[in-house]
């Protein structure tokens, strides 16, 4: 088996930054451009960066025709924006799990809970179809078996047409992250 390099994972990086969808365009360009400066040292590394995106756009179009009229992240985008409605904040790609507390500092009181997953939990979905959600309570305490809450989001995204179950205080959805371009 060959040995990836560098130059493989920066790939397979602006793949997975543009199929996420997570990040406005020039941010995307930023965090690939810098990436790419950075470990492999090349002056013109903005210019790669869009070069690998477009490549990775157009196997992304490519692919899209071949998806379902509704993706596995429409039914996500729905579950979601009921648990919104149902006191819940869903974050989308945030950093660490720093900004789900920040955002219940902010505004705790008013919701029930948070949910919450990285880019790299929504990478994970796009390759293997399993998507990790953490849901914390208003005073952050991780939800458990036996919470209402708990119970409560399982049900949304069942309604929704996905699969969930609760493993070692996440929640693992089977979905494959297919966002539209």
């Amino acid at each position: 088996m060959s040995r990836r390099t560098a130059a493989d994972e920066l790939r397979d990086l602006a793949r997975l930054l543009l199929r996420a969808g997570l990040t406005a365009p020039e941010e995307t360009r930023r965090e690939l451009g810098d990436a790419i400066a950075r470990d492999l040292k090349v002056s013109d590394a903005f210019a790669v960066a869009d070069e690998w995106l477009a490549a990775a756009r157009e196997d992304l179009l490519l692919e899209q025709q071949s998806w379902p009229a509704r993706t596995d992240d429409d039914a996500l985008q729905e579950a979601f924006a009921e648990l919104e409605s149902r006191a819940v904040r869903v974050l989308q790609g945030v950093p660490d799990h720093w900004t789900a507390k920040a955002e219940l500092d902010r505004v705790g009181e008013q919701l029930r809970g948070v949910v919450w997953f990285t880019q790299p939990d929504v990478w994970h979905a796009i390759d293997e179809g399993m998507l990790e959600l953490n849901l914390w309570h208003a005073d952050t305490a991780n939800a458990a078996p036996g919470d209402e809450l708990l119970a409560d989001t399982l049900e949304i995204l069942e309604r929704h047409g996905m699969t969930g179950h609760f493993d070692e205080g996440r929640i693992e959805v089977s979905a494959h992250w297919r966002r539209r371009l």
